[in-house]
């Protein structure tokens, strides 16, 4: 007995220790993200998400008051009717079969019931029935163990974690339709401001659609349960004006400047299993079980919003992505020192 006691208590300090250890260096994330307001469900900026708070708040009225109604009620007869000096102890007069209070506990519920049945139905219509306009923005999004792959098939580009929206306005509506399906296990993809949670399922196709009204950037995460690294499958949207949407879109479809002081950088780059997993245009890597690379270093983070995108970091996560994300599905390279900055040195160069 004392023996497995032992062996339980050694197994919790071990994981305890390990978690404490990978998140011991917030990797520069929690200043990053102290900048952004936090993703709160009651600060809606998209149509959907302004939907879902107008029903949850109505239901939440409706049951307000019934909860004073009752609690009034059950605190008035506590009071009115306690028991007293006086009482001669007699069981009080017994009143069965009223049909007015009949009546009303029976048709007040089903008259609440079915006004909140008609206010759901008519959020969900206007938030999942919404046909998808000429011309607005398609993205083709990706769940993965444990990151987000974003594909704009009209646009020809791709990249991962961090979607780029244009802002929607009265004066140029811009609605986003997302064409969610995953490429391992079940998934779920939430933006807490823009819209409801839905489910990234593999094998089949979700839609959803947004069209935040104010620019900024705005976090978001996995919500269903994935895996080892699933509360570490962060997103990030930027809603930019139409302008600024439109220079990213042009930068993205450019290859990467080559540089030549980078060149062994390169080569250490083709020759090794990056090219397996990665894509950069412009070079022989053309995998797709990993995050396009071709312009890695104009996002913010790595690793699925893990890290800020830094030289020191990306050198981190090249040498031993568990270090960072534990569990993490991409391999350790075992680069020597030489090599690894030669690759890093090459990486950076990705804008």
């Amino acid at each position: 007995m004392l023996g497995r006691v032992r062996r339980w208590f050694f197994t919790i300090v071990i994981i305890g220790t390990t978690s404490v250890a990978a998140f011991a260096d917030d990797w520069g994330m929690g200043a990053s993200n102290a900048k952004i307001p936090p993703s709160s469900v009651f600060q809606a900026v998209s149509t959907p998400a302004q939907q879902i708070n107008t029903v949850a708040f109505f239901v939440l009225s409706i049951t307000a008051v019934i909860f004073l109604i009752v609690a009034g009620l059950l605190t008035y007869s506590i009071v009115r009717f306690r028991a007293r000096s006086g009482d001669d102890g007699r069981e009080p007069p017994q009143v069965y079969g009223s049909n007015p209070i009949e009546f009303a506990w029976t048709t007040v519920p089903v008259l609440i019931v079915f006004v909140l049945f008609l206010t759901t139905a008519r959020v969900i219509y206007v938030v999942q029935a919404r046909a998808q306009p000429p011309g607005a923005l398609s993205v083709r999004v990706i769940g993965h163990q444990w990151w987000w792959e974003f594909r704009y098939p009209v646009l020809g580009i791709a990249t991962a974690n961090e979607l780029h929206v244009p802002v929607s306005d009265l004066a140029t509506p811009a609605p986003t339709f997302l064409d969610l399906e995953s490429a391992d296990v079940a998934h779920s993809f939430w933006v807490p401001r823009l819209a409801g949670k839905t489910d990234v399922i593999p094998n089949k196709k979700n839609t959803m659609w947004i069209d935040p009204h104010v620019p900024g950037t705005y976090l978001g995460q996995c919500a269903e349960f994935c895996g080892t690294e699933h509360a570490m499958m962060l997103l990030r949207v930027v809603v930019e004006s139409r302008t600024d949407f439109d220079k990213w879109v042009a930068t993205q479809k450019q290859p990467p400047k080559v540089d030549p002081t980078v060149a062994r950088g390169r080569q250490v780059f083709e020759s090794t299993a990056c090219v397996n997993c990665h894509t950069v245009q412009g070079t022989g890597a053309d995998g797709r079980f990993g995050p396009d690379l071709t312009h890695l270093m104009a996002r913010e983070t790595i690793g699925s919003g893990v890290a800020m995108n830094t030289r020191d970091h990306l050198r981190i996560w090249v040498a031993n992505p568990s270090v960072m994300k534990p569990g993490a599905l991409m391999p350790a390279m075992g680069l020597d020192n030489q090599d690894l900055d030669a690759l890093i040195d090459y990486l950076v160069t990705l804008r």
